[in-house]
């Protein structure tokens, strides 16, 4: 089915496997991830994931044959999104959230599809929405999370740089802010002072945007430990450029900082 002309969201195909099955959806944000979003959704499998979330995968127009529908049945996911229309990551998410509100969902988790993540601490997350957090984000940095062979670089920056901006932006302290892997309530996601399903966000600034606006509304937010493990040599799997792609995130960054994307 083509969804299209949705204010605020990317003309979009979506191919249901099932219908909707639990109170909470995963979305998994991929574009020609190949092997990697296969070998997360297998320990998503081995691990029982599908008992506690429906599985939704938000293609951004993956051509490497790595949403083969019958591999993808085979390995629990619920759902189909593939976007037909412009933007990144960003756009994907638009897409997959309004979906997910849309079929009634309480609450919704988004992490990334290149097989880094602990996907099997799914139930951490629900466990704090359950108890009345509207944002809980996973971290890598706190009591009982792994931080796996991290870049230097990339650990200098998250730690020195983006997580204490987002902390003073949000009035509270986070430490793995460029981390997807997260939680949102239903709350959060439909207040009207939040309004998460508008064209400014086509890459990263919808994550950097929706770290902050729940304490600034008063909200409750948490993190839970989880682990992040990169692979010990070889290329590290992410979207984002050294150069071009961490300058856009710099960007970003200090735009949330001065209130940009607040409605």
């Amino acid at each position: 089915m083509i969804y299209e002309r949705k204010s605020g969201v990317p003309k979009f195909e979506c191919t249901e496997y099932n219908s909707k099955t639990k109170d909470y959806a995963v979305l998994i944000p991929i574009i020609n991830e190949g092997d990697r979003i296969h070998k997360e959704l297998f320990r998503a499998k081995k691990h029982n994931i599908s008992d506690h979330v429906d599985i939704i995968i938000c293609d951004g127009g993956s051509t490497d044959g790595c949403t083969e529908e019958k591999k993808l049945r085979s390995l629990d996911v619920n759902a189909l999104l593939v976007k037909k229309d412009t933007g990144k990551q960003g756009a994907q998410l638009r897409m997959g959230i309004w979906w997910a509100l849309e079929r009634g969902y309480k609450g919704i988790l988004t992490i990334d599809g290149n097989n880094k993540d602990s996907i099997e601490d799914i139930p951490k997350f629900i466990d704090k929405l359950e108890k009345g957090y509207d944002f809980v984000q996973g971290s890598r940095f706190i009591k009982g999370g792994r931080a796996i062979n991290t870049p230097m670089v990339r650990n200098i920056a998250v730690r020195l740089i983006h997580a204490p901006v987002i902390s003073l932006t949000a009035h509270q302290r986070f430490t793995d802010t460029t981390n997807a892997y997260r939680a949102y309530s239903r709350r959060y996601l439909t207040d009207e002072r939040v309004q998460p399903l508008r064209d400014i966000f086509v890459t990263y600034e919808l994550l950097a945007y929706l770290s902050v606006r729940a304490t600034q509304i008063g909200m409750k937010a948490c993190e839970v430990p989880v682990t992040r493990a990169y692979p010990k040599k070889g290329k590290t799997p992410t979207k984002i450029s050294f150069f071009k792609g961490n300058s856009e995130l710099m960007k970003i960054l200090f735009r949330n900082a001065r209130g940009a994307y607040n409605p």
